[in-house]
C-alpha cells in the first residue's frame, strides 16, 4: 500500500487507550510480532460484526490481539494459547493488569500438542491463526472442527511482508517462510468447504468462512 494513503488509514482510527499504546511501544522496542495498526483495527471490526460469544486464538504472544478483542466486543470469552514461556507468562501479566482474567484464559503449550485442552472449551465461534506461519493449514485443520457452523476464521500475514509473490528474495528463512504462506494461501483458496477472502491490509488478513 502506497506509504501516504497507510498513514491517512492509520490517522483514522480510534483514538487508543493508554494501555494500548504502552504494549504497542513495548512490543516495538522488544521485537514482539503483534498485529499491524491497521490489521488490528480491521480485525476489531470483524470481531464487532460478528459478537462471537468464545474465541480461540493460536498466539498469544503478549496478549496484544486477545486483549484488543476483548476490547471490541467485551461480552466475549477468549481461550489462547502460546508456547513460548516468556511470553506466555508476560500475556498473563498484561492481561492482570488490565483486569481482564475472567475474560482471557492463557494455556502455555503447543497448539499441535494440546488439542485435549482447547478442544474441552469448545464450541468456538471465531478462530483467530497468528502463530508459525509453517503450521497455519494444520492449526486450520486441527481446530476447524470445533467451530460452531457459522464460526469466521481469520489468519494473519497471509501476504507476509509482500514476499508472497517475490521470487527474488535472498535471505533463506524469509524466502522459506514466503513460500509457506504462499502455499497456505492456495491450499485456503481452493479448500472445498471454505470460501476465503485474502483482504491486502496490515501484514494481509484472510477471511474464511463454510460454504
Amino acid at each position: 500500500m502506497d506509504k501516504r494513503l497507510e498513514q491517512y488509514l492509520i490517522d483514522t482510527i480510534d483514538t487508543k487507550p493508554e494501555w494500548v499504546n504502552e504494549l504497542e511501544e513495548y512490543a516495538l522496542k522488544n521485537n514482539v510480532p503483534i498485529m499491524e495498526p491497521l490489521g488490528i483495527d480491521f480485525l476489531m471490526q470483524l470481531i464487532r460484526l460478528k459478537k462471537p460469544n468464545k474465541i480461540l486464538e493460536i498466539g498469544t504472544a503478549i496478549g496484544y490481539s486477545a486483549l484488543r478483542m476483548v476490547e471490541a466486543f467485551p461480552e466475549t470469552s477468549i481461550v489462547t494459547i502460546e508456547r513460548d514461556k516468556n511470553r506466555y507468562e508476560e500475556a498473563l501479566s498484561n492481561i492482570k493488569k488490565i483486569d481482564k482474567k475472567n475474560k482471557i484464559t492463557v494455556i502455555f503449550g503447543d497448539a499441535l500438542e494440546e488439542t485435549n485442552r482447547i478442544k474441552e472449551q469448545a464450541p468456538y465461534d471465531l478462530l483467530f491463526i497468528d502463530a508459525a506461519k509453517g503450521q497455519y493449514q494444520r492449526f486450520f485443520e486441527l481446530y476447524s472442527k470445533y467451530l460452531t457452523e457459522d464460526a469466521v476464521i481469520i489468519s494473519d500475514n497471509v501476504l507476509f511482508k509482500g514476499l508472497v509473490t517475490d521470487s527474488s528474495i535472498e535471505n533463506e528463512r524469509s524466502n522459506s517462510i514466503a513460500k509457506k504462506v504462499y502455499k497456505y494461501n492456495e491450499w485456503l483458496i481452493n479448500h472445498p468447504s471454505y470460501t476465503t477472502s485474502i483482504i491486502p491490509i496490515g501484514d494481509g488478513v484472510a477471511i474464511s468462512v463454510k460454504r
